[in-house]
């Protein structure tokens, strides 16, 4: 049963749900957390929402005190039902969100919801590590469930397939204002938060004591009956730890965070660590490792900057545009570092752009308290007050080693073709001579159907904007405003794709039309039981004919046939390069339409276009009469029903009727019915 589940919910599944793991154990600055809570627990100070709310009110008369919540750190939190397994406790959780946001409404906050967009490419290979993981933590729960007969406990806890995305339109229910980022969320949120003025920042990531933003609330210690949960300062962290606000990114960088593997500095953190002079006996080695790079900061590197760059201070070798891209990841729009070294009246060439550049000459030093947890009007540290429309750089300033303004430049390597005569449940193998890897071309209709030979065509990706307007097109100092290279060149459909991506309202076709990459995270899915194909295979024809929906099928001879990135996660995939998976064919009466008439016209007779252009995406255009008949809300269901059966063989009578009973039967009941229905337990074999 939840292996059907994981199917009928993943046509595309969500793109990053590490997140929806435990985020204060994997998501921000290695060791940050734990550092924090056993040695600093001055920097962890309990509050009520309640009473910051009218402390705001009081300081700002009209404005509405506002948190904003990086949802997919919450996802864990909201998610309370004990049948996490087959998960679909659809009308339980919406009302545990229901009950959230009603507490929050009742003491006059506003909450803001953002959610992950996509994955930035520099964060990519550590999206490759957590889906490995993750995987090593499904087969373990699927190994209990056969060997008890029964679902293991919270401590296995993983996210029910699909839950980011219906929480997305849950809270739109709901009435909640939800964003969707088009770069990385966390860089969103803590830029919506210091520019809106915000009462503070809900989740469990430890990069948002790295920002220098409004408050950081902790989303795990979150008490919705008092209202009350724990703000970690950075201020207080910062005195405990002897450097400023501005040294946090440094800091974050040289301990490894999303961006600058935990690995490439560990010589130099034992170099600190053997050098420092003040080791606390009762701290963990990890904590006082943290100590001896902050001490390090402060009593050597502060002593060279502005005369010296980092790479003369710091062993970066090879690894020195990674490791300006990563500092400068933590700059929001306008904020500047005094660790970058630049010449007065500089000019530097990144990607063939004279870009001008501009530093503070007397970076701060001084650590305010964190007394008021109101955030500042204005940016505090390291702040240009005047931020010229030009783009101030935050990169390495040597001359032709400036950091790439895309992070996802085209490999150079060739992709090798491949054709398996066999191909089992759709993975065909193939060998890169050079890097002996297996790059697969997928092109076909069904899951066992053969794969015709057929080139990649070139196209150049970049990285999508931000979602808030308000916040510049660059990235944040680091990339010059450039034309952006998209896979769709109609502006005014981008632009409504881009819009409806932003306001949650879609999912996946704005990263598809704009870069021609998507990703999909773990399901729930037995790796050992090969009689049900990966969900990443059995939705993938339905996937084709939606990017021939978005991008064309090349039939026109116009232009080359476009080619989509798939990093989708199923048994066997190692994931080192994405799946290349070109459009099939749509088998639509009167033919594909265009996006413009399914989206910008009222013209009578278009609801039956989209319709049409529904059922050509699982192709069922055949039975369309048949579908009419059914009323309106079960319509979707038939088409994933139908499909569904006629691709995996090994389904039965059983599931089919399963999957009718969940939308037939519990229609009527009401959450607290819904609460005691009791899972049988299924006896074992020699009972």
């Amino acid at each position: 049963m939840s292996s059907g589940n994981a199917i009928i919910t993943n046509l595309f599944s969500f793109p990053d749900p590490f997140r929806e793991l435990s985020r204060s154990s994997v998501m921000g600055v290695r060791g940050l957390q734990g550092f924090v809570v056993s040695t600093c627990p001055h920097v962890c100070t309990v509050v009520s929402f309640k009473e910051l709310a009218e402390h705001h009110r009081n300081k700002h008369p009209g404005s509405t005190p506002t948190i904003v919540v990086d949802a997919m750190c919450c996802l864990r939190y909201w998610y309370t039902p004990e049948s996490w397994i087959c998960g679909g406790q659809w009308r339980e959780y919406f009302s545990a969100l229901r009950d959230f946001v009603k507490t929050f409404t009742a003491v006059g906050i506003k909450l803001v919801f953002f959610f992950d967009g996509m994955v930035e490419q520099e964060k990519r290979d550590e999206w490759v590590k957590r889906r490995l993981k993750n995987n090593r933590e499904i087969s373990r729960i699927f190994h209990y469930i056969k060997s008890h007969r029964e679902q293991p406990g919270r401590n296995m806890f993983f996210i029910p397939s699909g839950l980011a995305i219906f929480t997305r339109f849950a809270l739109k229910t709901l009435g909640q204002e939800t964003l969707c980022s088009l770069q990385e969320a966390d860089y969103e949120v803590a830029s919506y938060g210091l520019r809106n003025n915000c009462l503070g920042i809900l989740g469990e990531d430890t990069d948002y004591l790295i920002y220098d933003t409004c408050p950081y609330f902790s989303i795990g210690d979150l008490c919705l009956e008092s209202l009350s949960t724990v703000m970690l300062c950075r201020e207080k962290l910062c005195e405990s730890l002897a450097i400023s606000l501005a040294d946090l990114p440094l800091l974050a960088c040289l301990l490894g965070n999303d961006i600058i593997p935990e690995g490439m500095f560990e010589s130099f953190r034992y170099k600190c660590l053997s050098s420092y002079t003040s080791l606390k006996e009762n701290f963990d080695k990890k904590g006082n490792i943290i100590l001896a790079v902050a001490d390090h900061i402060a009593k050597v590197l502060h002593l060279h900057q502005g005369e010296k760059k980092l790479e003369e201070m710091l062993p970066l070798g090879p690894n020195k545009a990674l490791f300006y891209k990563g500092v400068a990841s933590y700059l929001l729009p306008g904020q500047k570092s005094p660790w970058f070294f630049q010449k007065p009246k500089g000019l530097i060439t990144l990607h063939k752009q004279v870009v001008s550049m501009s530093s503070d000459p007397e970076p701060k030093q001084g650590v305010p308290m964190c007394a008021d947890p109101e955030p500042k009007q204005g940016v505090p540290m390291c702040a240009d007050p005047e931020p010229k429309q030009g783009v101030p750089m935050c990169v390495d300033p040597e001359p032709k080693q400036g950091v790439p303004m895309c992070a996802d430049p085209e490999p150079k390597q060739g992709v090798p073709m491949c054709v398996d005569p066999e191909p089992k449940q759709g993975v065909p193998i193939c060998i890169d001579p050079e890097s002996r890897q297996g790059v697969p071309i997928y092109a076909y209709t069904v899951v066992k159907q053969k794969l015709p030979l057929g080139a990649d065509p070139e196209f150049k990706l970049e990285a999508p904007m931000c979602t808030d307007p308000a916040i510049k097109q660059d990235r944040m100092h680091m990339e010059p405003e450039v034309k952006q290279v998209t896979m769709v060149s109609d502006p005014e459909i981008l632009k409504v794709a881009r819009a409806h991506h932003v306001q949650a309202e879609s999912y996946l076709v704005y990263n598809i039309m704009s870069s021609g990459e998507i990703e999909c995270s773990n399901t729930l899915e037995d790796a050992l039981d090969q009689a049900l194909p990966s969900q990443a295979f059995v939705y993938r024809p339905v996937r084709q004919r939606v990017y021939a929906l978005l991008l064309g099928d090349g039939r026109d001879g116009a232009s080359p046939c476009p080619t989509v990135k798939e990093w989708f996660v199923y048994s066997g995939n190692p994931l080192r390069h994405p799946d290349l998976v070109r459009p099939l064919q749509m088998n639509i009466p009167g033919g594909t339409p265009n996006l413009k008439s399914l989206w910008l016209t009222q013209e009578p007779g278009v609801q039956g276009r989209r319709l049409d252009a529904l059922l050509g995406c699982f192709d069922l255009s055949s039975s369309r009469e048949e579908l009419q008949a059914v009323e309106d809300p079960f319509k979707a269901l038939c088409c994933l029903l139908i499909y569904l059966f006629v691709q995996v063989d090994t389904l039965c009578l059983e599931d089919l009727h399963a999957f009718i009973a969940q939308a037939l039967c519990l229609q009527g009941k009401s959450t607290v019915q819904l609460v005691d229905l009791q899972c049988v337990r299924l006896p074992l074999e020699d009972e």
